[in-house]
């Protein structure tokens, strides 16, 4: 059975949000645009296992990446689809109930004020909140 044009890979979102490693990611991108960077100290992961991650969930088409320089910022997409916008949704807003969750957001938070105090974040720009983002 094939599928159309316009429909959405459903097992493949599952399969993407199936990742403890992946939803972190997604939790870390939640309302913002993040470079792999943070990802990388955040998670305490190496760049090319990461890169990996949000590769797999740039195929699920849930995430977006941008190139600015030598950065790569990173944020969730919106799909199309109803139900599969639907099932994002509410895996976000599940993450926050996680203290793992609670505590990479911390982290974020704090490496966006205080950058210098991360070895590898030395010069990284620092996350953008988006204004049109699944709320």
């Amino acid at each position: 059975m094939g599928r159309g044009p316009q429909s959405f890979d459903l097992p493949r979102l599952f399969a993407a949000l199936g990742d403890r490693t992946r939803l972190r990611l997604l939790n870390l991108m939640s309302g913002r645009e993040v470079c792999v960077c943070y990802f990388v100290e955040i998670l305490k992961q190496g760049q090319p296992k990461v890169s990996r991650h949000l590769a797999y969930l740039r195929r699920a088409g849930i995430v977006k990446a941008r190139r600015e320089g030598k950065w790569m910022h990173y944020r969730i997409e919106r799909p199309a689809d109803a139900g599969a916008a639907a099932i994002l949704q509410a895996t976000l807003e599940s993450l926050g109930a996680d203290r793992e969750m609670q505590a990479d957001l911390a982290q974020l938070e704090k490496a966006c004020c205080r950058p210098e105090r991360f070895v590898t974040l030395a010069g990284a720009p620092v996350p953008v909140e988006l204004q049109s983002e699944i709320a």
